[in-house]
């Protein structure tokens, strides 16, 4: 099987796993397997009464369902970019995770926030070096 096709199988992959990630926060972020993550968030803004704890699930379960959304939205730029063979796709899916980590990271870091910061960029080294071989694969097809 061609380099390609097993790229764009892990870009599958890997936009199933910001689904099943985006459901678990949505329905799941009330559980007290997060109740440690909540804390550490709510000890580093200084606030950790039980009506900034429920904000917080709050926002986690809305972060959820905008991670399935974008899921979505990566599975079907995945695929079209995958028939069409479009570098036009691919390295405008680049620019999206390169213009996201950083302000995700810095936003992070103001709170000290490092296990966002090892997410951002586990995420930008599983999902760039693909991308950037799929623009370079098909920078040069015609539709």
């Amino acid at each position: 099987m061609c380099m390609r096709l097993w790229l764009i199988r892990w870009l599958y992959l890997i936009t199933f796993g910001h689904f099943a990630a985006g459901v678990l926060l949505a329905w799941f972020s009330n559980l007290s397997f997060f109740d440690s993550y909540h804390q550490s968030i709510l000890a580093r803004v200084g606030d950790l009464s039980i009506h900034a704890h429920e904000l917080q699930i709050w926002w986690l379960s809305l972060f959820g369902a905008t991670l399935q959304n974008l899921a979505i939205f990566m599975g079907v730029l995945t695929y079209v970019a995958g028939k069409q063979r479009s570098a036009f796709i691919w390295v405008w899916m680049i620019v999206g995770l390169i213009l996201w980590a950083p302000q995700d990271m810095l936003i992070s870091l103001q709170i000290d926030l490092w296990l966002h910061v090892w997410v951002d960029s586990i995420a930008i080294l599983v999902m760039v070096p693909p991308l950037v071989i799929l623009w370079w694969l098909d920078r040069n097809h015609k539709v």
